[in-house]
């Protein structure tokens, strides 16, 4: 499930930021940064605000705050799901998309962002999976929590074995044929099972899943680089990978044992504080201090200088988080600095 991508710490960059950080200069150099998702017609800034958060860390309060100032900055892709944030107590899911349905009503705002929301994991019952049915039903309950009457890309949150390739890919044709979705996407398929579906999309003349969401940071490498990647770049599929902070472990926060009760998920990032993980850190202190930034910043930095990378998702559960996390759209890194991170980071 593509959950919690890291957040920021306040302080470094950010703090030199102006308060009012959408001004338009800011958001017209941010614009021309934008990215083709796969071959589609949607273009996007080279990072994505992940709404795992919402209704799970942060309150629709802080929500609107968030997406207004994702909007001034020019960020514009806004990455949820179905199931976010089930997994809080008391939740059912759907939380999320609740979030962002209310702020596009109240904003106004929906023609600056691209939606992106999941389909797939288990939402109760048997309300679960990639069949025609369950993806028909459920298309129609987000664009109601969205308050939208389009989802600009739709993803099948995991693949389902049990369903045919063929099944989910002809109802979501009927879906962007219906004018319910403008296009497909993929979340945590192997290259095995995304290469097979594209070769179903060609063989059927339907459409295609024109990106992928895989789990991909600087600590976890090898399954992206050696199974996907190749696949990505030969097909031109776009890439919103997740996770991009290691779950908060790049921004620095968590560099002993005794760091990680300084957030509920603090635990989370305990499988990455090896020799390896010290070892990124320095390099990413090293190369932070080179370009004035923080280690979070140049982690996401090293993510969307990727041949092949759209939109690394990142999330934040305040401003001051989030506009540190902004910080890393003006950051290009020296051949240098992306060969240390390359090295320090060596699976």
């Amino acid at each position: 499930m593509s959950a919690y991508n890291g957040t920021f710490k306040p302080g470094g960059l950010a703090a030199r930021l102006p308060e009012q950080i959408g001004d338009m200069a800011q958001a017209r150099e941010t614009t021309m940064q934008q990215r083709t998702l796969g071959k589609s017609s949607l273009r996007v800034t080279p990072l994505a605000f992940g709404g795992n958060v919402f209704g799970w860390t942060v309150d629709e309060k802080t929500a609107f705050a968030l997406l207004d100032r994702c909007v001034a900055a020019g960020l514009n892709l806004i990455d949820t799901a179905d199931v976010y944030s089930r997994w809080v107590p008391g939740n059912q899911g759907g939380e999320s998309e609740t979030l962002i349905g209310r702020w596009l009503r109240h904003s106004g705002k929906r023609n600056q962002v691209v939606i992106a929301t999941k389909v797939g994991l288990d939402m109760g019952g048997e309300r679960t999976g990639l069949s025609a049915a369950h993806i028909e039903r459920s298309v129609d309950e987000s664009l109601v929590r969205l308050q939208t009457d389009c989802i600009d890309l739709y993803q099948a949150h995991r693949d389902d074995p049990a369903t045919p390739l063929e099944e989910t890919l002809e109802a979501f044709a009927r879906l962007i044929k219906a004018g319910k979705v403008r296009c497909i996407g993929a979340s945590n398929y192997s290259g095995a099972r995304l290469e097979q579906a594209l070769g179903v999309s060609e063989r059927l003349g339907l459409p295609r899943f024109e990106t992928l969401q895989p789990l991909y940071n600087l600590l976890d490498r090898t399954g992206y680089e050696e199974d996907l990647e190749p696949v990505i770049l030969r097909h031109q599929v776009g890439v919103i990978s997740y996770y991009g902070l290691a779950r908060g472990f790049l921004t620095g926060k968590y560099r002993s044992s005794a760091d990680f009760s300084k957030s509920p998920r603090g635990q989370l990032a305990g499988a990455y504080l090896n020799e390896r993980g010290k070892r990124v850190l320095a390099a990413l202190d090293e190369v932070a201090a080179e370009h004035q930034a923080t280690p979070g910043q140049i982690a996401l930095a090293w993510l969307m200088a990727r041949p092949g990378m759209t939109a690394p998702i990142a999330s934040a559960s305040s401003l001051a988080q989030l506009d540190e996390m902004l910080g890393a759209l003006s950051i290009t890194l020296t051949a240098s600095a992306v060969t240390r991170l390359n090295e320090a980071s060596r699976p």
